[in-house]
């Protein structure tokens, strides 16, 4: 179970969190909605984005553009709203330049053999795109210390890490010394 599963499941619950949707110049699968699971625009348009400061952080994945829209992120937190950012480590990384007092939450796979077999169920990457992601699964797990947490995401226990997520949440609202998120 990988980070879109947690937080559809975490929409469906109705989670008081603001989910910024990704922009991207990946293909629709055919279960997704524009929009909802991602603004799927044109390279041209991701490029303008890019050009105008659009964007709080972006990267090439997959031979693909995703990005951040940073207006939807100082909309919600000028609301006063909990964010959830959908990034993978390059993505926090940068994020945590910009806003170092954000807290970054790792989902990892409970093993590479599993993360595997769980995309091979999935059938929607090549067998070349299914190796990179499996290479840059690896190579995310080395960069764990950029992060303040780290869940394990076990097939079957999703609500587990759902109460995970809200427990950081908790915790970091009661921090004595609690620093708001600024862009």
């Amino acid at each position: 179970m990988g980070k879109d599963a947690v937080l559809t499941r975490m929409k469906r619950l109705g989670l008081p969190y603001h989910y910024v949707v990704t922009a991207t110049t990946r293909r629709r699968r055919p279960t997704e909605s524009d929009g909802a699971d991602y603004h799927f625009v044109s390279g041209d348009e991701f490029q303008r984005m890019l050009r105008e400061g659009e964007l709080l952080e972006w990267a090439e994945v997959y031979g693909n553009y995703y990005g951040v829209p940073k207006s939807e992120v100082q909309r919600a937190l000028a609301q006063g709203s909990d964010v959830i950012v959908k990034v993978d480590v390059q993505g926090s990384a940068t994020i945590k330049k910009v806003a170092p007092e954000a807290v970054f939450i790792f989902l990892m796979p409970p093993s590479l053999e599993k993360l595997e077999r769980r995309l091979r169920k999935r059938h929607s990457e090549s067998s070349y795109e299914l190796q990179l992601r499996l290479q840059k699964a690896e190579d995310e797990a080395k960069q764990l210390p950029l992060f303040d947490y780290a869940i394990t995401s076990q097939q079957g226990r999703l609500e587990d890490v759902i109460e995970c997520i809200n427990a950081i949440v908790t915790a970091e609202k009661c921090r004595v010394n609690r620093k708001p998120v600024t862009l």
